[in-house]
């Protein structure tokens, strides 16, 4: 894989856009297509007027960003994608659609072609089983926005071929990205690790331990963390965090870890989805400005505490089912989500046993699984080990 391959890309909204941007960036032949008509045109304008303002603002000269934006040659079917080397789709997250996708990319497209989802739930093996050369099929998952955050995970599917893997983690280094290999299961590393600092949050909340601001100032000013939950759920928007939560439990049958919340589910239901629609958790029309209060010290403790416990103990679970190396866990969580720690790293800091005896507590009080402890995190516990 090198310059001369030529990259196409299915889908110009943020993602393929994002996506996009960065193959042409990298110096790649980008082809764009999308099944919508009349959806590349305003997406091209829109990356053209991106692109002329890092260029106004000195980050990028002006041939870079024409040389850029003229490497991205929007096709209008999706035959005009049969020379491509690599396939990047980034449609709808919709298996059937994708499934249906992929059929018609392993027809068109040459046996040694790639062919790569951007999907962030869905299983690269499903997607791959429409296929003939399931074998050439891989996930390539980037963050949002693709063309800034630095993670991609790159996900075999059960048939991946070994090497395809390897030359995928090459290349998106070469794109300047930071990639990390995970194992294909529901959430792959981030949206798996992440969804106690959401379910959490929100568990914490409807108890009345604590209000929203409470909560997001204490993960904030004691934990380190860049945005607060409710602040990043409304960022995100309630709908799509929601939808990723809901889908994480279905996929692992319901396991109590990542039971979705009532109140999120209320949110979505009043069309309060965050700072998309004015207001969330928080109000966003800007007539009232977040005020965030002294709280007590012991309060913001007992908050992160338990978010980071249930945060770490997924970690550990992560790494007890090879989901991906301990170094891959950490760095997806520092890259994809902008932790101030890995988590792993972050267990040694007060020991396994602190963060097993916090769960503890918490299932001795509530009686639930949802508190159960990795046994990796219980055997470190015993052990006095460290993850490094």
């Amino acid at each position: 894989m090198n310059e001369q391959l030529t990259v196409g890309i299915i889908g110009a909204g943020t993602m393929g856009m994002g996506i996009a941007q960065v193959a042409a960036r990298a110096g790649h032949r980008v082809r764009l297509y999308d099944a919508r008509p009349g959806a590349i045109a305003p997406a091209m304008e829109a990356l053209g007027a991106t692109l002329g303002k890092l260029a106004a603002k000195g980050k990028i000269t002006a041939d870079k960003a024409a040389t850029w934006i003229g490497g991205i040659q929007p096709v209008q079917e999706l035959n005009g994608l049969a020379d491509c080397g690599l396939l990047i789709e980034a449609v709808v997250e919709d298996l059937a659609i994708k499934k249906l996708l992929f059929s018609e990319l392993d027809r068109l497209a040459a046996p040694e072609t790639v062919l790569a989802s951007n999907t962030s739930s869905l299983s690269i093996t499903a997607i791959a089983s429409a296929c003939q050369r399931a074998q050439r099929v891989v996930g390539l998952h980037f963050f949002n926005p693709a063309a800034v955050m630095p993670l991609v995970e790159v996900v075999p599917g059960l048939l991946s071929d070994a090497d395809i893997v390897q030359r995928m983690h090459t290349l998106m280094v070469q794109w300047g990205k930071t990639p990390v290999i995970c194992k294909d299961t529901p959430g792959f590393i981030v949206n798996r690790v992440a969804r106690p600092f959401y379910g959490e949050s929100l568990r914490i909340f409807e108890e009345g331990i604590a209000s929203i601001a409470e909560i997001d100032q204490a993960l904030k000013s004691e934990g380190g963390f860049r945005m607060g939950p409710f602040e990043l759920m409304d960022l995100i928007g309630n709908d799509v965090n929601f939808a990723v939560t809901t889908s994480v439990w279905k996929a692992f049958f319901h396991e109590p870890r990542y039971k979705p919340s009532l109140v999120q589910q209320r949110q979505v239901e009043s069309g309060r989805l965050g700072r998309k629609s004015g207001h969330g958790f928080y109000d966003h029309s800007g007539k009232e400005p977040v005020a965030f209060q002294k709280m007590e010290p012991a309060l913001a403790r007992k908050i992160t505490q338990r978010v980071l416990a249930m945060l770490i103990n997924e970690a550990a679970d992560a790494l007890f089912l090879r989901i991906a190396s301990r170094e891959d866990l950490d760095l997806a969580m520092t890259k994809g989500v902008n932790y101030p720690k890995g988590l792993l790293a972050w267990t040694d800091e007060q020991g396994a046993a602190h963060w097993a005896g916090v769960l503890d507590e918490l299932r001795n009080e509530y009686g639930e699984e949802r508190y159960r402890v990795s046994p990796l995190l219980r055997r470190m516990a015993r052990q006095r080990g460290r993850f490094y």
